[in-house]
């Protein structure tokens, strides 16, 4: 696949990761760890009749342990915390919490060996978490459970961050592995929420619908179009793409009624969106940068 093809495959992930946060909501009441059991078993699923009808399964042999434990580690926790964040609180408002890891992969791999942190990182951190505390202010004063929510959507920002400068030393990883690691989330899920959880399914055919999407598009064939487009692609401009997702994502969910428009949502999608641009563009200056294929995430949520 040419580099043209691959970022267009890329670019698909950005626009299913917008439906995360609307199929999540639609998904209620199914509990965190369930509808993680439930989503990446469909994910995974698919991956590995994928692999069996092009005759990519001899790909998975050759995979190492660590990055199968790492890979399943990684979505694991960070669809649990945001799933869980969504659960809690205001699904626009926790969502755009969540969608600070963009930014959060340019202002720490500013801060690794060799790298410098820039004006540019300083003031696109300002700006989102000015948009953030939009977002808490907000909640100040109401339920305890929409603030412990954007808590953990914090905390699920920083996750993800933290999995995709990590992920670097896993380039050569095929994509394969995937499938895999999808499965494996999928086990760990399931065994997690046998023991810690209510089992709460969909109520309607709405509800299940939600979760075959998630299964099949956020969280399925979303990591895969992802970890082709930036491993093949134009690895810039698909990291600039990635910005749009929370933005994206909140539109959605106004659009279908999920969420109500207000200018204090609006200020804060823009900030946290601005924010994470602004960052971007310092770290693409300077000539002992780190390449962006290494520090944007190979499989996303």
């Amino acid at each position: 696949m040419d580099r043209q093809k691959a970022t267009l495959v890329g670019f698909s992930a950005v626009a299913l990761w917008a439906l995360l946060a609307l199929f999540t909501v639609a998904s209620d009441p199914v509990p965190p760890l369930l509808l993680n059991a439930l989503t990446f078993g469909i994910g995974g699923t698919v991956g590995m009749i994928w692999l069996g009808v092009t005759g990519g399964l001899g790909q998975l042999r050759a995979v190492p342990l660590k990055a199968y434990v790492f890979g399943t580690l990684g979505l694991f926790g960070y669809h649990l915390l945001y799933f869980t964040a969504l659960r809690m609180a205001p699904a626009a408002e926790a969502g755009l919490i969540c969608y600070l890891w963009p930014l959060f992969i340019v202002l720490f791999s500013g801060l690794m060996p060799g790298e410098q942190l820039r004006a540019g990182h300083v003031a696109g951190a300002v700006l989102a978490f000015f948009g953030a505390a939009l977002i808490v202010a907000g909640g100040i004063g109401s339920m305890s459970g929409a603030m412990a929510g954007y808590g953990v959507a914090f905390v699920a920002a920083l996750t993800w961050a933290g999995y995709s400068l990590g992920s670097r030393r896993l380039k050569g990883v095929p994509t394969a592995a995937v499938a895999v690691n999808c499965l494996l989330t999928a086990l760990l899920s399931a065994i997690s929420h046998t023991a810690l959880e209510p089992t709460l399914w969909p109520v309607d055919t709405l509800g299940w619908l939600a979760v075959i999407g998630l299964g099949l598009g956020p969280v399925g064939l979303a990591f895969y179009t992802w970890d082709i487009g930036v491993k093949g692609g134009d690895i810039q401009l698909l990291g600039t793409a990635s910005y749009a997702a929370p933005l994206l994502s909140t539109l959605v969910l106004v659009l279908a009624g999920m969420a109500n428009a207000s200018l204090s949502l609006a200020m804060a999608a823009l900030l946290i969106t601005g924010g994470a641009i602004l960052a971007a563009r310092a770290g693409s200056k300077g000539a002992s940068r780190v390449s962006q294929s290494d520090v944007t995430p190979s499989q996303d949520g």
